[in-house]
């Protein structure tokens, strides 16, 4: 339950200061979030050491902003890969 509560209250600080950050600051936010996800869905889990790592280092590079279009205003984030293996990218307008 400590960690639930921890997650939440780290998910609303992140989401509060999003109002505030610049670019870059968001994109290692969205790292850090996507870890904590990776690491609390291990722990649901209950993954052993190895898959945890696994875990924690997909969830921080899935969600990441990895292009923007200044003209359009879009974002790619990386999004995993498909069913072939071949990297996915979700285009969507950058938060402001």
């Amino acid at each position: 339950m400590y960690k639930v509560m921890t997650a939440a209250v780290l998910a609303g600080t992140m989401t509060f200061a999003g109002c505030t950050m610049n670019e870059q600051e968001r994109m290692i936010a969205g790292g850090l979030v996507g870890a904590g996800a990776g690491l609390l869905t291990a722990s649901a889990f209950q993954a052993n050491s190895n898959w945890t790592i696994v875990s924690v280092l997909a969830g921080a590079a899935v969600g990441t902003m990895v292009a923007r279009n200044a003209q359009t205003n879009e974002c790619a984030y990386y999004a995993g890969t498909d069913a072939q293996g071949r990297d996915r990218y979700d285009v969507r307008p950058c938060p402001r």
